[in-house]
């Protein structure tokens, strides 16, 4: 995908609003697995384990979708 400005109506938006959107949405399903499976309950602060897992997503996201 690179790391190119895309101009939408004259603003200029960078890639990493896309990367960011889809780790959200990958973060949300991967959360939702958890609470279906009842894996959830061994998550001690459920604040601080969201936050990790959105980084760690959004990094993998960002290394595989990203320039080399």
């Amino acid at each position: 995908m690179g790391l190119r400005e895309w101009a939408l109506g004259g603003v200029l938006l960078s890639p990493f609003l896309v990367y960011v959107l889809l780790a959200l949405l990958l973060t949300a399903g991967v959360r939702l697995l958890l609470r279906l499976t009842s894996l959830s309950r061994w998550i001690w602060h459920e604040a601080l384990f969201d936050c990790a897992l959105f980084v760690c997503i959004l990094s993998l996201v960002t290394s595989m979708l990203g320039p080399l």
